[in-house]
């Protein structure tokens, strides 16, 4: 399919998952996707990724998924985004805490020729959502840009 095709398939997925309507999934996977970076509990196909969605909404009622830079080719599209919730149901066995949190994270979705996802890779920062409820202490330098340096006498980066 197009590059357009792909990106529309793109942003329904995200619409689905907004509007937490999760059993519409299959209409933007393919039945064989591959998640190459699933979550611990996470199925394989659609069904995984239905699942896992509908834990993180009873974890996070209102969470929010918004794009915040997205690029594409014929047969990928790359998305930056921000996750935004609050916590009023168990999230990894932590209880409910009435925090909110907002974090970021990274896509990359492969498409089929039926415009379909069949591979996806990405990670949302967990552990920036493990700190702001409250379970996990903060680590100030994980929040801060890294520091590229080099040798003294190459005076390059």
């Amino acid at each position: 399919m197009s590059q357009a095709a792909n990106i529309a398939t793109q942003k329904k997925m995200g619409e689905i998952i907004n509007s937490h309507h999760f059993e519409q999934l299959h209409e933007v996977f393919a039945p064989n996707v591959k998640d190459h970076d699933p979550a611990d509990d996470q199925g394989p196909g659609p069904e995984g990724f239905m699942h896992w969605f509908t834990q993180f909404h009873s974890a996070f009622p209102d969470f929010k998924i918004a794009i915040e830079h997205m690029v594409a080719d014929e047969d990928n599209v790359a998305f930056a985004y921000t996750i935004t919730g609050t916590q009023d149901g168990p999230f990894n066995d932590i209880p409910a805490t009435g925090k909110k949190i907002k974090v970021r994270g990274m896509q990359i979705s492969k498409f089929n020729s039926d415009a379909k996802i069949s591979e996806r890779w990405g990670a949302s920062h967990e552990v920036g959502i493990l700190q702001q409820i409250g379970a996990m202490k903060k680590v100030p330098h994980l929040d801060e840009p890294p520091v590229l340096t080099a040798p003294a006498s190459s005076n390059k980066i």
